[in-house]
């Protein structure tokens, strides 16, 4: 039984992608900042597979302070990690004139930096042929078409596909994976 860590599991992608490793028998460590939700993707795992460990934990990605503790709390309470799935991620509309540096930096915290820490303090505690998966988008590809008002969102998923693409060359000596998967418009809650 692999051990799925997913951040941003509580609706759209991360819900969907969590019922998939449920169905696959995958032991599941979910993140996101809403209880509530969480709860109920819980209920719905444990109606999939009652005997499968899934644990729940609220956690804000722009708390960057506290992702030592988070990475504490999941060795402590699930072990080594097989796969993660940073799923996790802000997204702010707003022409770039209104954007405000707490637009920008918290969209920078939430789909960048709290990844990129989350998997540096995490990178002990993985499985030896653990796979790491980005999630990003397809504005955060050079030369695709951009859409007013992503003047935030859509560097941010290119930073995290450069980082991807770096991550893959330092430890390609190992047998660690790590994947990005530059997503199109997905109908969640996110893009509404």
């Amino acid at each position: 039984m692999k051990k799925v860590l997913i951040t941003g599991a509580s609706r759209g992608i991360g819900y969907e992608t969590a019922k998939f490793f449920a169905k696959k028998n995958h032991a599941l460590f979910l993140i996101a900042r809403d209880l509530k939700k969480l709860k109920k993707i819980k209920d719905e795992i444990k109606e999939i597979n009652s005997e499968l460990p899934c644990q729940i934990m609220s956690f804000d990605l722009l708390e960057i302070d506290k992702i030592q503790s988070l990475v504490s709390k999941i060795k402590n309470n699930f072990g080594f990690i097989d796969i993660i799935i940073h799923n996790g991620g802000s997204l702010i509309k707003k022409n770039f004139i209104d954007m405000k540096k707490e637009d920008l930096i918290n969209t920078f915290t939430v789909n960048y930096f709290s990844p990129f820490l989350i998997t540096q303090k995490i990178i002990p505690n993985l499985a030896k042929t653990a796979h790491v998966v980005f999630i990003s988008s397809v504005g955060g590809i050079n030369g695709t078409v951009k859409f007013p008002g992503l003047s935030s969102y859509s560097p941010s998923k290119g930073a995290l596909i450069t980082l991807t693409e770096c991550l893959a060359e330092e430890f390609k000596m190992s047998k660690l994976r790590f994947n990005c998967l530059a997503l199109g418009a997905v109908q969640t809650d996110m893009l509404k």
